[in-house]
């Protein structure tokens, strides 16, 4: 089998008979993936709302929320231990009900999204700020998480 596949013996030159076979069966599975919950065809599966970004330096715990066309009085956060919730709702107008859409991505209704962060927060020291459609929250880590210097005598 090896030496078959080395050399593509015995048809030395000529194309594998099966091999548009098995380039359409890896086609084929790429394309079904999605439903079954693998990796492959991400168009198939759900989005998450909001994208979120999540990074951290020594004092606080930083979110960077998508959030487009939403206005910051439809948006409420929690802070709950290690959990920060993000939701609210996303009011899209409509133009006309009898409208025919060939397209229709945009969706409306209410969201929510629990963000699990890396480590304890602190509840009392949370900012938010949503400009441009990017909501920022800035959330504070309690003074028994944060990393302390210690000198050495």
């Amino acid at each position: 089998m090896v030496a078959r596949r080395m050399i593509n013996f015995p048809f030395m030159g000529w194309p594998h008979p099966f091999s548009e076979m098995e380039r359409m069966a890896k086609q084929m599975d790429w394309l079904t993936s999605g439903i079954f919950g693998r990796p492959g065809a991400s168009f198939f599966s759900a989005r998450v709302f909001p994208a979120v970004n999540i990074k951290e330096d020594k004092e606080k715990y930083y979110v960077h929320a998508e959030l487009p066309g939403i206005k910051a009085d439809d948006v409420k956060l929690e802070v709950n231990g290690r959990n920060l919730t993000i939701s609210g709702e996303r009011k899209i107008h409509s133009e006309n009900e009898k409208a025919k859409y060939h397209r229709k991505e945009r969706e409306a209704g209410k969201f929510s999204r629990v963000i699990t962060l890396p480590g304890e927060a602190d509840a009392t020291n949370v900012d938010a700020k949503l400009v441009n459609g990017l909501l920022t929250v800035a959330i504070g880590k309690p003074e028994t998480a944060r990393p302390k210097q210690i000198i050495v005598n």
